[in-house]
């Protein structure tokens, strides 16, 4: 496997007018990794991803599989492969046209690949994009990106609106029949808790800076969540959580171990202390860098 990082961003920026969309953005992504950017709306991950894939300039340096995006493009799409929301397929194709169509844009699209997993399904290649359903699209879609043979996947909101039943199956068929050690995912996604569980890496975004960059394992060392009941709660609070949330009959505060006031305090207060979910330590940090 190459040494040469998949994304390598140093001082990435990129300013609208009197807007700072992004400010100095440092990342550092290597091959086999599953990244989440995540932050909310106004945050800066649509414009990071149009930088990343040579949509937009912008300060700063930037390599993307040893490509500068903007000058080598055409050499760097042919080892990438960018999915939004599935509404971007064309209603009036048919099925196949549409897996023609791929086929004609990107020289990595293997087309017996595709018809293996369009098999699976119960797709009729005659149908039309605008007579499937929601599900349906989804699984057309799929078919299309794991057909493609590409180094980096960059999937921004790819199972927005749709029900859990194929929310789930999308990242079980994305983990089970594409991912592996030779390639990166890099997703965008507002709903945390469902993607918790297949990420390696987390970059949470705040307008236009990066507030975390870790790995899954770093999170779990690094922030500790405690329940506190009520007599215990002025106390626990001046040590410093940076979250904090109700619970029955309790509350559950998130500690950052490298900036809580007293360590030791903090292991003292429950004997249960579990690593946050995802989703709570995201309101965490917002919180606190609006705080």
């Amino acid at each position: 496997m190459s040494d040469t990082p998949v994304i390598d961003a140093r001082g990435v920026g990129k300013r609208f007018k009197r807007k700072v969309a992004l400010a100095d953005i440092d990342l550092n992504i290597s091959a086999g990794r599953i990244v989440g950017l995540i932050g909310p709306n106004g945050a800066g991950k649509t414009t990071l991803l149009n930088r990343l894939l040579g949509l937009a300039n912008g300060g700063g340096q930037l390599r993307i599989l040893g490509h500068d995006p903007i000058r080598e493009r055409d050499a760097l799409m042919r080892d990438v492969c960018f999915i939004s929301d599935v509404a971007t397929l064309p209603r009036w194709l048919r099925v196949r046209e549409a897996v023609s169509l791929v086929g004609g844009l990107h020289p990595g699209f293997s087309a017996e690949r595709c018809a293996r997993f369009l098999v699976r399904s119960s797709l009729d290649p005659a149908t039309r994009v605008r007579q499937l359903s929601k599900g349906m699209t989804v699984q057309l879609h799929l078919a299309l990106i794991m057909a493609i043979d590409a180094r980096l996947l960059v999937l921004d909101e790819p199972t927005l609106g749709l029900d859990l039943l194929f929310r789930r199956a999308f990242y079980d068929n994305l983990l089970g029949d594409y991912f592996d050690e030779t390639r990166t995912i890099l997703v965008t996604t507002h709903q945390v808790e469902e993607i918790e569980n297949i990420l390696t890496d987390v970059v949470f975004l705040r307008d236009g800076r990066k507030i975390l960059d870790a790995s899954m394992d770093d999170l779990a060392e690094r922030f500790v969540e405690v329940r506190v009941a009520p007599a215990e709660l002025e106390a626990a609070r001046a040590l410093g959580p940076i979250g904090e949330r109700r619970l029955l009959g309790a509350h559950a505060l998130i500690f950052d171990r490298a900036s809580a006031t007293d360590g030791g305090a903090v292991a003292a207060l429950d004997g249960h202390p579990r690593t946050p979910a995802l989703a709570d330590l995201f309101t965490a940090c917002m919180n606190e860098e609006r705080a």
